[in-house]
């Protein structure tokens, strides 16, 4: 194994992805079992993990994948997801929460339930699952090879945003401030904690935006660096923060959003006569 290989490697380490059925959580998978780790799917949709699962096996890959149902938006939902981990594996060396809801309504109709539905699972979900994994991520841990935690945040929980997705901008404001304060206290266990913070990728939940190559380009024209996010862009941070060279980061918020996060109409004294 040459340098760049050993020091981005995750072979023989063992991950765990909620809602990675699709988009981003699917990206993130795809580059875990390329890069030859054991990674295990789960989300609401059981059938769609065990068929990605299989694509991912098919690859010819060095790493392998295992699907099944997760539901991270109720308690209940947390322990049985919990137990099911723990039937498989006495260990675990990546966790990505990824799980996640949006909800979209103008400010004057938007529902009292769409707050709860929404932060169960983006923020709720993600720290319970987050605490059940803990005797797993400890076991995998070591002072050398920290065990992983990566969060879904979002350009949206750092950028000012709503487009009518108010439940959501403010819990992944909260998932930004909850893996700070969990990098802090999870330190001395040997686990990092970091967060994606997005902008505009393909996914189920952006499809009424990007679901079209005519679509995605009006989207990204609007992103500094002139285009959407592509599997490569969160391939490529994900191998970063879980394999050797992302060992000593952990409270990141680490923004994959082509320039959006400092982006920004303000212009104090340019134009001034």
């Amino acid at each position: 194994m040459s340098y760049l290989e050993e020091l981005f490697s995750v072979s023989g380490k063992t991950a765990l992805i909620t809602g990675a059925a699709s988009g981003i959580g699917r990206m993130a998978a795809t580059a875990l079992v390329h890069g030859g780790a054991r990674v295990m799917i789960a989300s609401r949709r059981a059938a769609e993990c065990e068929k990605v699962a299989d694509e991912l096996n098919a690859l010819g890959a060095s790493g392998s994948a295992e699907g099944f149902g997760g539901d991270v938006g109720s308690e209940a939902g947390v322990v049985e997801l919990a137990e099911a981990v723990k039937a498989r594996t006495d260990r675990l060396h990546i966790l990505i929460n990824n799980a996640g809801l949006s909800w979209g309504e103008n400010l004057e109709t938007f529902p009292y339930h769409a707050w709860a539905r929404v932060l169960n699972v983006n923020v709720t979900g993600l720290f319970h699952l987050t605490r059940e994994m803990l005797p797993l991520l400890e076991k995998a841990a070591s002072h050398e090879d920290p065990a992983r935690v990566i969060n879904l945040g979002s350009v949206m929980g750092t950028q000012p945003i709503a487009d009518g997705a108010y439940s959501y901008t403010a819990s992944k404001a909260a998932v930004h401030h909850l893996t700070r304060t969990l990098a802090g206290e999870l330190a001395g266990r040997w686990i990092t904690v970091n967060a994606f913070a997005p902008g505009p990728f393909q996914s189920r939940m952006t499809a009424f935006a990007t679901g079209t190559d005519e679509k995605a380009a009006k989207v990204g024209s609007r992103v500094p660096l002139a285009r959407i996010g592509n599997p490569d862009d969160i391939a490529g941070a994900t191998l970063y923060l879980c394999s050797r060279a992302g060992s000593y980061v952990t409270g990141a918020i680490l923004p994959l959003d082509g320039g959006q996060a400092v982006q920004h109409g303000m212009s104090l004294f340019k134009d001034v006569d």
